[in-house]
């Protein structure tokens, strides 16, 4: 929440709850060596799901999305606690409405399942692309119950999901026709990218935790919707749409980068950013980093300024914390193994190339970007980016195998919850940048 806001947030930690981790147990002390990244993960969270103004996104269809993200994952609890958390924020849609949705988006999310990522490579690495099943909502019946806005939502949430290397410019025109305004294009984009990072975060470190997840879950839903309707006052507020005739702005001129690269990229806007003129302080305090207002991306993001301001605290110190754990360059190791296997070739060389400038050997480095993740660099560097890889996959696959060989390669708990932290992040990353624009030379 923004610094001047007061808070009301639910008490329980909610990747605490998912996972299982109990109060003082290896994994508890372990997230309390990376405070801030747990802080604003929760924080992040608060934005999304507990916001100062719902009128963009609505607090129903904020839940629904997240229910049908959830079932996406083949996440249990997370199933369970979305599910609850619809039929709580529904309820302001009418009698029995929250309950009337739920099963409709598990039955179209399982209709959509699918084990991604998948999607076209560009340029030189178009032989590696991976087809899959393209989700469109099931029937004449289905998207009268969901409506035009929240069935275009759940299209834009597989697609960001499963397909995150086809994200494109024409799907977010689509989401405008729906009638969805860019404010709310952004914050929707944001949620299902938090999410694909949370649900990482708790299949990792659930598969760590001896916890079977909380037995109260319905309970800690109602608690996030009491207050959501505590902080907004009105939980079922009408969505803001589009204006009349809203276009996205001409496509940017690019020029696409033929591989991945260590060399630094530019990135281009699909959506309109925030025109400078309308900053407020609140949004200067989202950037973090205040000279930042000069990156289109950023100011982009920053339509959404809570959600963006605890995104970023939660990357400094998942990345910049230096009290033990996981070394720098693996960090970015596993950044740039995460974008490289989601295809998104700007995230890729950025961490690619902070990987080699703390310390990494760059031309171990460029071989995991000419050659995919499948390349072997050393016993110690393969258990990071494998590992990375199993929990990237949607379901993520990460497991017993996974952590016998980092566990073996010399990681402590602290390093594995540092392994999982870095490639889960770079989930929610890959799929802002590769869905909101484009990079170019």
């Amino acid at each position: 929440m923004s610094s001047n806001t007061p808070t009301v947030s639910p008490t329980t930690d909610i990747i605490d709850a998912l996972a299982g981790i109990a109060p003082g147990d290896t994994l508890d002390e372990a997230r309390r060596r990376r405070p801030e990244a747990r802080t604003h993960a929760q924080g992040s969270f608060d934005a999304l799901f507990v916001p100062d103004d719902p009128s963009h996104v609505t607090l129903a269809e904020r839940a629904a999305v997240a229910l049908f993200v959830a079932r996406l994952h083949q996440q249990a609890p997370a199933v369970e606690f979305y599910g609850a958390l619809l039929r709580e924020t529904g309820k302001g849609l009418g009698a029995g409405a929250g309950e009337a949705l739920e099963p409709l988006i598990v039955a179209e999310a399982e209709r959509a399942a699918g084990s991604g990522p998948y999607g076209a490579f560009r340029a030189d690495n178009a032989p590696e692309s991976t087809e899959g099943p393209v989700y469109r909502v099931s029937s004449v019946e289905a998207a009268y119950a969901l409506g035009d806005r929240l069935a275009a939502a759940l299209e834009h949430a597989h697609l960001l999901v499963l397909h995150p290397r086809d994200a494109a410019r024409e799907p977010l025109q689509q989401l405008l026709d729906a009638g969805w305004s860019t404010t709310g294009v952004v914050t929707l984009s944001q949620l299902v990218s938090f999410l694909t990072f949370q649900l990482r975060v708790v299949h990792g470190l659930g598969r760590l935790s001896a916890g079977e997840g909380s037995a109260s879950l319905p309970a800690l839903a109602a608690e996030v919707a009491r207050a959501a309707e505590t902080r907004t006052a009105d939980g079922s507020a009408e969505a803001a749409t589009a204006g009349p005739g809203e276009q996205l702005p001409p496509a940017p001129e690019v020029q696409e980068p033929p591989r991945f690269t260590q060399e630094a990229l530019g990135w281009k806007p699909w959506l309109e950013p925030l025109p400078v003129a309308e900053f407020t302080e609140r949004h200067y305090d989202a950037l973090v980093q205040r000279d930042r207002v000069h990156m289109p991306y950023f100011r982009l993001l920053a339509r959404d300024p809570e959600a963006l301001r605890e995104r970023t605290l939660t990357d400094l110190d998942i990345f910049t914390n230096t009290d033990a754990g996981l070394p720098r360059a693996e960090r970015e190791l596993a950044a740039a193994a995460a974008s490289r296997f989601n295809g998104c070739v700007f995230c890729a060389s950025v961490h690619a190339r902070f990987a080699s400038e703390n310390g990494a050997d760059r031309a171990e480095v460029q071989r995991l970007l000419d050659d995919g993740v499948s390349v072997r660099l050393s016993p110690r560097l393969d258990a990071i980016v494998d590992a990375t890889v199993a929990l990237t996959a949607t379901p993520s696959r990460f497991g017993a195998a996974e952590i016998a060989a980092l566990r073996e390669a010399g990681l402590d708990e602290l390093s594995l919850l540092d392994v999982i932290q870095a490639g889960a992040f770079f989930n929610w990353a890959n799929r802002l940048m590769l869905s909101i624009g484009e990079p170019t030379l």
